[in-house]
């Protein structure tokens, strides 16, 4: 039989699946696509807890859709740092990184008129799930050498220690799954 981790977040109830990361130690899947009302519902809180911002960035995949529905409400635009280049990118800015939900070392990519965008600008890095923190820091890391300026690190789950941190902005806290 399969196990869930029961949560509750923008006042909707939802079964995550579980998922070993290792012998010791299993994460519950908090997976956004699909599912447009918790979608819906976590953008618009998490906007409610940002300070003021004039552009998202979140990176590729699973929290575009939450960004996407944040710059519907907001009318800021959103940029998606991408895993893979892309045939019309040129001028790219890329930086890796190693997240506890990947299997190997990843790199974000986006182009210089993306890049052009951050610039001079207060930007809200937007991620579905902060755990390690490795996604965001890689993603501050396109935003710095863009020259663009945090305004804020927003998520809808904060993951193990990451709910200890006081330099992100978070709807609820996702505990590690020790066996």
């Amino acid at each position: 039989m399969d196990e869930f981790y029961e949560i509750e977040v923008a006042g909707l109830k939802r079964k995550l699946p579980v998922c070993p990361l290792n012998d010791k130690m299993s994460i519950a899947a908090f997976i956004m696509f699909g599912d447009v009302e918790l979608t819906e519902k976590c953008a618009k809180e998490l906007i409610a807890k940002m300070p003021e911002f004039d552009v998202i960035i979140t990176p590729e995949a699973k929290s575009i859709p939450l960004a996407y529905e944040m710059s519907r409400l907001s009318g800021k635009k959103y940029i998606v740092a991408r895993k893979y280049p892309k045939l019309y990118m040129k001028n790219i800015h890329k930086v890796s990184v190693k997240s506890i939900t990947t299997d190997k070392l990843q790199t974000l990519y986006i182009d210089g008129t993306e890049a052009a965008a951050l610039k001079g600008r207060k930007v809200a890095i937007v991620d579905d799930v902060i755990s390690t923190g490795e996604s965001v820091s890689a993603v501050k890391k396109l935003v710095d050498e863009a020259e663009g300026n945090i305004a804020c690190m927003a998520c809808v789950l904060a993951e193990g220690d990451a709910a200890k941190r006081d330099d992100i902005i978070f709807l609820k806290e996702l505990p590690l799954i020790f066996k």
